[in-house]
């Protein structure tokens, strides 16, 4: 078939509602979460070589087969990761196409959408050069960080889905509160790397073969802990210029969520570290730090990707 009998075919099909762009974009931002959690399983179960190579589990095996050298369970947990990305490769490629079919075509929509399953793609192969490198931490250090971006990304992608909201919804916010917000990401994306770096020196390698980075483990919990006081400090800051600012209900909503899911996290951090780092806690930390990340982005998507305005125009004199 001619490219351009296709694509007249494609340009044929009707437009999808808004609603079932926001329920694709939605999962997309819930699966790009929940494949960050589900490797934290594979690390603290130990399955991380689970299934000794990549894209076959074992050589010459694309599934899980009795190993003398490698669990049962633990190739099964490796393999089930591996599964999950294929459906979040779905979910990302049916948002693409979605946004595609859109009427009109957004530009920026798009690039966003686009960036869905490119992620994964890019996520499939930091998987198996993780594998390949015997999960050294900064690879996995690097998997979980792109993991973010892509829930940040998806967020923003959530947000860009009604262009009618985004021109209707203009909120009045503080002129210093971008700013801030621009600011508090930075450290936010301190927070982040600390905290692969505590991970790294932590007992949860992936696998108990597996060099971890030589570095006091209090030391870099203390360093992240820091991050986050600087963080929390900055989101109330943020609260007082919302509060002077009088800025609606919307903005505040997402402010309060972000502070909750912010001082959730560190709560569980600091009881992460006190009880020694069970597994379950560690799972949890990581869904924390997704979660964190989402509202993030929801706050910022609130301020600037609507038109925000500092205060309402004033009348020009003749």
């Amino acid at each position: 078939m001619p490219l351009e009998t296709l694509k007249a075919r494609i340009d044929a099909l009707p437009t999808p509602s808004t609603r079932v762009q926001r329920a694709v974009a939605i999962a997309v931002v819930v699966t790009q979460a929940l494949i960050a959690v589900t490797g934290s399983v594979v690390r603290v179960t130990g399955s991380g070589l689970g299934c000794s190579t990549w894209p076959q589990c074992q050589p010459g095996s694309l599934v899980p087969v009795s190993h003398p050298e490698f669990a049962a369970l633990n190739q099964w947990i490796e393999f089930g990761n591996r599964l999950l990305t294929g459906v979040v490769g779905i979910v990302a490629f049916a948002a693409f196409a979605l946004a595609y079919l859109a009427r009109p075509r957004r530009a920026r929509y798009l690039r966003l959408a686009l960036a869905m399953p490119v992620g994964v793609v890019v996520q499939a192969v930091l998987g198996g050069l993780t594998v390949r490198f015997d999960l050294l931490w900064w690879t996995v250090a690097v998997h979980f960080l792109v993991s973010a971006v892509m829930v940040w990304l998806a967020v923003m992608l959530v947000d860009a889905v009604d262009p009618e909201r985004a021109a209707t919804g203009r909120v009045r916010v503080p002129s210093a509160l971008p700013g801030l917000l621009t600011g508090s990401v930075v450290v936010l994306v301190g927070l982040l790397v600390a905290g692969t770096m505590v991970t790294g020196a932590g007992p949860h390698a992936g696998d108990p073969e597996t060099p971890r980075l030589a570095i006091p483990v209090e030391t870099l919990a203390h360093v992240h802990a820091a991050f986050l006081f600087v963080y929390l400090g900055m989101l109330l800051a943020a609260g007082v210029l919302l509060r002077v600012g009088g800025s609606d209900r919307a903005l505040w909503r997402r402010y309060g969520a972000l502070v909750a899911v912010v001082v959730a996290q560190g709560a569980l951090g600091f009881v992460q570290f006190w009880t020694g780092v069970p597994e379950l806690l560690v799972s949890l930390h990581v869904l924390g730090a997704m979660a964190v990340v989402a509202a993030t982005s929801a706050l910022w998507c609130a301020t600037r990707d609507r038109a925000a305005v500092a205060a309402p125009a004033q009348p020009v004199p003749a």
